[in-house]
């Protein structure tokens, strides 16, 4: 048994790295900036800058030289002119053109002593001289062209075509938003696009890399909403959620297992008619009408519980009534099956034959035999026990993990919504695990290689 838990933790690894390469790409690539979705578009620059810093979004993704930075927006004046309106006169659609010395409109002052690369695609035409004046020289050479080594003033060289050119330099001890000029003389600079990056000292420290760090480390980030680290957060919910759900599996599924023995062996009864049609009734119903009638009914109207908070076990009461009825229906009908299979085997007929009591039947026989797919049943909700129930708790005010996870989808919560997603899909995975263990204890037939 040893040897194949060893093996199948191995077999985890690799997946378990799915699931974090997947939850990144989700939430740092197609579900756009984290820090536009969590502030807001409408903040400055330097406070997005600040929160991508803190959360290591303003790295490459995976691997690279340069990363963004909200300094200067990447424009393409071939659609307008953007920060840069008040400088030039915008020529659609050949692009901006200066005739003037223009300030470089930087959002805020640049990292002090970094070394930073401003692309630029240009035309100067024939008698314009054009230099481009800012920072330190920086020699520092990356990627496959060879990039100007911006100095105290580097010349863009003339041309009637398009050309661009990659301007490395390094920010002085003390920048100001006013370090980096075009300076414009004999004629017209055009700019067609221009695009601030900012130098990585490894290519290696990405995004990717920040992010596993963090995991290796337990360290799931801060809450931007609630200002607090998410592991702290995730402490003080799983004990709520545990409460609340550890009850409903255990009622749901004793309910359901006794009441589908008595339909097994009962079968094409009045009783199992009646339990069928009742287990249809429960499934048909929606999971909220449930929620909003017991919360009106035996809340509001006959005050028998209360219907918010969480200040002691009764206010987890009705929840856990709620949570019991409304997955009865759908366990009722699987484990019936399940039972009913068993009874129509031939080892039954050969106990009842013997005379084997109805109990002995069920209990020793039936229920002994069909715990396989009980098990995976049951194994299958425990991840559920960690994340809780987002409906129940966010309707009951039960502060679990589940009405954490409802109010971090409110308020664009990334590091939250990561985090709880992450824990979920890792905790299904042991759960298979546990599934494949309980296997070989409850049928010996099962041989764990």
């Amino acid at each position: 048994m040893l040897h194949f838990i060893i093996r199948r933790v191995w077999q985890m690894i690799p997946t378990v790295f799915g699931v974090i390469l997947i939850t990144f790409v989700l939430f740092n690539v197609v579900g756009g900036s984290p820090a536009t979705m969590t502030l807001g578009k409408h903040v400055s620059p330097r406070a997005l800058e600040e929160f991508d810093e803190q959360r290591g979004f303003n790295k490459p993704l995976f691997f690279g030289w340069w990363a963004k930075t909200r300094a200067l927006a990447a424009e393409n004046f071939e659609h307008g002119a953007g920060a840069w309106r008040t400088g030039g006169q915008f020529l659609a659609p050949a692009g901006l053109r200066l005739t003037n010395d223009i300030t470089v409109p930087l959002a805020f002052a640049l990292q002090a002593t970094n070394a930073y690369r401003l692309t630029v695609t240009y035309r100067l035409g024939e008698g314009a001289r054009a230099a481009f004046q800012g920072g330190e020289p920086q020699s520092l050479a990356a990627g496959p062209s060879t990039p100007l080594r911006a100095g105290p003033s580097t010349t863009l060289r003339a041309g009637k075509d398009w050309q661009t050119v990659a301007l490395d330099f390094r920010a002085g001890l003390k920048p100001t938003v006013t370090d980096l000029v075009f300076r414009v003389a004999g004629g017209a600079l055009d700019l067609r696009a221009v695009k601030l990056q900012r130098g990585m000292s490894r290519p290696y420290d990405s995004q990717l890399l920040f992010y596993l760090r963090q995991l290796a480390h337990l360290d799931f980030g801060v809450s931007s909403s609630l200002n607090q680290p998410v592991s702290t957060l995730l402490k003080q919910g799983v004990g709520p959620s545990l409460m609340l759900m550890f009850p409903i599996l255990i009622g749901e599924e004793l309910f359901a297992i006794v009441l589908a023995l008595g339909c097994a062996f009962y079968r094409n009864t009045l009783l199992d008619r009646t339990l069928v049609v009742i287990a249809v009734a429960l499934m048909s119903i929606n999971y909220l009408a449930w929620i909003v009638g017991g919360q009106f009914l035996l809340g509001q109207k006959l005050g028998w519980f209360p219907v918010w908070g969480f200040e002691s076990w009764t206010y987890l009461v009705l929840p856990v009534l709620i949570g019991i009825v409304s997955g009865l229906g759908g366990n009722l009908r699987f484990y019936r099956t399940i039972m009913l299979d068993e009874m129509y085997k031939d080892y039954i007929r050969t106990a009842i034959a013997k005379g084997v009591s109805k109990s002995g039947v069920l209990f020793k026989h039936v229920l002994k035999n069909a715990m396989i797919p009980v098990a995976t049943n049951v194994v299958i909700a425990l991840p559920f026990l960690y994340t809780g129930n987002f409906l129940l708790e966010n309707f009951f005010g039960i502060p679990g993990l589940g009405y954490l996870g409802i109010n971090a989808i409110n308020s664009s919560d990334v590091d939250v919504v990561r985090a709880l997603v992450f824990i979920g899909a890792v905790l299904f995975v042991v759960a298979n695990l546990v599934t494949d263990l309980l296997y070989a204890w409850l049928d010996p037939r099962v041989r764990l290689e």
